[in-house]
């Protein structure tokens, strides 16, 4: 159900902005849309883990926040990042 190492430095590297970048909103905003992935998957088998679920909408509302904030600071990095995303169909 967590991100493995691997995964983690490869989506970093993908979303990151400068050479040292690990915290950038695009970077948390990814890792986060890979946890909400996994634990959507979890949940279709396992439909009654209420523990998990509330997890999972602590995740999206975090995710959530994080956009707001790239957003309201600069909306085409925003429009760049939900693009690559494939968030707001």
């Amino acid at each position: 159900m967590s991100i493995t190492a691997e995964r983690r430095t490869a989506l970093i590297g993908d979303y990151k902005t400068s050479q040292d970048d690990t915290g950038s909103p695009e970077v948390q905003v990814a890792l986060l849309s890979e946890r909400i992935t996994n634990l959507t998957d979890h949940l279709k088998t396992h439909a009654k883990d209420f523990h998990s679920r509330r997890g999972l909408l602590m995740l999206v509302g975090r995710r959530r926040r994080l956009l707001d904030y790239l957003k309201n600071k600069n909306h085409d990095r925003y429009t760049a990042l939900i693009g690559r995303l494939g968030l707001r169909r």
